[in-house]
């Protein structure tokens, strides 16, 4: 095989890794969690809430708050 040849196939074997998401090799996923770590704009919902939601939504947010809070305190030993 040519050098011209296998380059080429690297270079395919590459965008193709890279067109999945880097989940081939374990360098990415597809959750989404991740998404929102490299570009927090298309995790952003900018419509209206629904019956009962925002109370839901402002008290798990309070919940998480005081959760990573009081992990931070255990953390510093106080």
């Amino acid at each position: 095989m040519s050098v011209q040849m296998l380059s080429r196939c690297g270079i395919a074997l590459l965008l193709f890794v890279l067109g999945s998401g880097c989940s081939w090799v374990g360098l990415g996923g597809s959750s989404r969690s991740d998404e929102c770590k490299w570009s927090r704009s298309s995790c952003l919902y900018e419509g209206g809430y629904e019956a009962g939601e925002e109370d839901y939504a402002e008290e798990e947010a309070k919940r998480l708050n005081k959760a990573s809070s009081d992990k931070l305190r255990r953390s510093s030993g106080n």
